[in-house]
């Protein structure tokens, strides 16, 4: 078992009987199953190789998965049945998908293991011009409606709401250790204009579907063609606000700069810069909402990795602004 990710089962520990659903499903029985490492999960994932020499990604739920985690798996199922004609060209094949025994279980076609990172800038540019295209593919498309419009998803969490109360405010400047004070004032003097920057969004006209989840473990890279994995999260909304999410976390995985990748997706699907702003102070205070709090059970890796996509975010949205970096904010990393 390796050790600082999420808990995840082997193959063998499966039950036998989902184990024959799988095979089963598939038309062939699994020789291999070999566990797929990554996320900020402990959902099970599986690269399956079947007796007949064919191959097929599983991920599943377990009968002990949490309300949310189950949630998010029918968000994903739902996504792949009624969403196919927006999202066929960006993702892989689906197999099948069955419930038994309190599991359930998606069935999908095995792109290979992770693409990136490295972030080269060759590949990250033939990326994001591709992410920009299904932004672009999207434009305009009837969406059905179920699927959340940004009322019923845009909340103080991606909006500094949270600098109205002075403990809020104490909590998230913990983060800063030391110079917690001065961040604290550094919330109270800037967060008003940041709330109102952020707040934009949720007025931004034309939505459309977005991802909003983009990041390296949801994406593979392979001859050329970007498929996009974990619909879980898909939402209508402005592709600025996915434009922004996926760009920060790239730069934190890479040398990249936020500014250089965004001239990118740009070459291909120009954004609104008004918007733009926006949705970057929304990932800003999405960071420092959340980055402050303590390690989740089964998630050991998900604090630490978000106070680097916070210290990388709020130094773009600062740049954008023209705000100084302050100084609390190199000791984030260090907390």
């Amino acid at each position: 078992m390796r050790t600082g990710v999420e808990p995840k089962p082997a193959w063998r520990s499966i039950p036998a009987p989902i184990r024959s659903a799988v095979g089963e499903t598939l038309g062939a029985a699994v020789t291999t199953g070999r566990r797929v490492w990554g996320g900020y999960g402990p959902s099970p994932t599986f690269r399956l190789k079947l007796s007949d020499g064919r191959r097929a990604f599983l991920k599943g739920c377990t009968p002990d998965a949490t309300t949310f985690m189950r949630a998010a798996f029918e968000r994903e199922l739902r996504a792949y049945a009624d969403l196919r004609d927006q999202i066929n060209d960006w993702t892989p094949s689906v197999f099948g998908s069955f419930r038994k025994h309190g599991w359930e279980i998606l069935l999908l076609e095995d792109l290979g293991p992770k693409s990136v990172p490295p972030w080269t800038p060759g590949k990250t540019k033939s990326i994001v011009h591709s992410f920009a295209l299904f932004h672009a593919a999207n434009k305009g498309k009837p969406l059905p409606n179920w699927l959340r419009r940004p009322a019923g998803w845009f909340d103080d969490g991606l909006s500094w709401g949270w600098i109205a109360s002075r403990r809020a405010t104490l909590e998230r400047a913990g983060m800063a250790g030391r110079y917690a004070a001065e961040a604290a004032i550094w919330f109270r003097e800037h967060g008003p204009r940041l709330a109102s920057l952020s707040k934009r969004l949720l007025g931004a006209s034309r939505p459309q579907l977005i991802h909003a989840d983009a990041r390296s473990d949801n994406l593979r890279w392979k001859g050329g063609r970007l498929y996009l994995l974990d619909w879980a999260e898909a939402v209508a909304g402005p592709p600025e606000f996915d434009a922004a999410f996926f760009i920060q976390s790239i730069a934190v995985e890479s040398v990249l700069e936020p500014e250089a990748i965004l001239r990118w997706y740009e070459q291909v699907h120009p954004l609104r810069s008004e918007v733009m702003d926006a949705a970057v102070c929304v990932a800003a205070a999405y960071f420092v909402d959340r980055a402050w709090m303590p390690e989740l059970p089964g998630l050991p890796r998900l604090r630490t990795f978000q106070k680097r996509q916070l210290v990388v975010t709020l130094k773009w949205a600062l740049r954008r602004f023209g705000i100084d970096v302050p100084r609390w904010l190199g000791a984030i990393s260090a907390t």
